[in-house]
């Protein structure tokens, strides 16, 4: 069998799979000699079928899906930043480009949808910018944009000279966008209008997390009383009881993401809860794990419960499914994807077996077929 022949039963698996159900699983890029693009794999009853190529774009480090569920969105991180947005073939997965616009800013790395639909969000690393697109009904770019600059600094000089935008999520009632700057230890606040739309400043303005930890990915809780965020520079997690009337981040409490004896370099990334709020998950880059906290749900406190290798070398994004049975990860360096079951009544992880080939996968989006 050929590559060729070999590709298109791999798509054809696709499609029979998807009258069945499940999800479309999206890995986001940086491209180069092993990778051009965006890759798709089918996920269903806990099988992961091989990659393939679903829509060619430079560097599309961060993925999210608009809530119809039907256009899928891609940051392209470069210096001239842009975003794309992409129709989803609800048959097979594959994506076909339907716009692109500037990220404005320079290395865009996170976006989101607000759950309306109506706005597009954008985290700038290098330029230490936010951008708010307009969206039209269907998905697609509509005419409004809105540009946030941020300002600032914090104590390591190689890493807080300046701003580092790097990410930006809606609130629970849409009402806020939270957005994490690595380059000023900053949660900012922002009231969301999507109207215009707008990114308007909130009082309290931000959260502070401690000087040098480097708050880089955000997540709420499915009871939208709390929510967490993973910093780089620290490896840490720090619990925030929310108000969502003010717009206020609190801090409940601080973790390592690293065990105590750990002496090497690592850096985390991503964050993610359990659908059912009782878990938080997070990445270590150097340690190369997995780090698992069980959640008290009346306090919103955090207590580790282990630390699993992740199969790879430097995870860097990873996705729970929304059944709360499946973890998928990416690990840039080496070049793969892991599957992993979650034991619902403890939270662990434990390997599934089925290892993906990709090459420098950064982030993993879910994606419900057949919508």
């Amino acid at each position: 069998m050929n590559a060729a022949q070999a590709l298109l039963l791999t798509a054809l698996g696709l499609a029979s799979a998807s009258a069945q159900g499940g999800s479309f699983v999206y890995f986001g890029t940086y491209t180069g000699r092993q990778s051009k693009g965006i890759y798709v794999s089918r996920f269903d009853a806990g099988k992961l079928s091989e990659p393939v190529l679903a829509g060619e774009l430079s560097n599309p480090s961060f993925l999210a899906v608009h809530p119809n569920g039907r256009v899928l969105y891609a940051v392209s991180e470069m210096r001239e930043g842009t975003v794309a947005a992409f129709a989803i073939d609800p048959a097979t997965g594959q994506l076909a480009k339907i716009g692109e616009r500037s990220s404005g800013g320079s290395g865009p790395c996170y976006l989101s949808v607000d759950h309306s639909g109506r706005v597009l969000m954008v985290a700038n690393y290098n330029s230490g910018t936010l951008e708010a697109l307009a969206l039209d009904k269907n998905g697609n770019f509509g005419d409004g944009t809105f540009t946030v600059a941020h300002h600032g600094s914090s104590v390591n000089p190689q890493r807080q000279r300046g701003p580092h935008a790097h990410s930006i999520d809606p609130s629970p009632d849409n009402r806020f966008a939270i957005a994490d700057d690595l380059g000023m230890d900053k949660v900012m606040v922002y009231r969301l209008n999507t109207e215009k739309p707008a990114l308007e400043p909130n009082e309290p303005p931000a959260f502070d997390v401690k000087p040098g930890s480097g708050p880089r990915h955000f997540a709420f809780a499915p009871n939208g009383k709390f929510a967490y965020v993973i910093s780089e520079l620290a490896s840490t997690v720090t619990a925030l009881a929310w108000d969502g009337e003010r717009g206020k981040l609190t801090e409940v409490q601080t973790v390592s993401t690293l065990p105590e004896d750990f002496q090497g370099q690592s850096t985390a990334a991503e964050i993610a809860v359990h659908p059912s709020g009782k878990f938080v998950y997070g990445s270590n880059r150097g340690h190369d794990s997995i780090a698992v906290f069980a959640v008290d749900g009346a306090k919103g406190t955090l207590k580790p419960v282990e630390r699993v290798p992740s199969g790879g070398s430097v995870p860097r994004g990873f996705a729970v499914d929304p059944s709360g049975r499946w973890l998928i990860a990416a690990n840039q360096q080496s070049n793969n994807a892991v599957l992993f079951r979650i034991d619902k009544k403890t939270g662990k992880l434990t390997p599934s077996g089925t290892t993906l080939a990709i090459g420098s996968p950064v982030s993993v989006l879910l994606v419900a077929a057949g919508k």
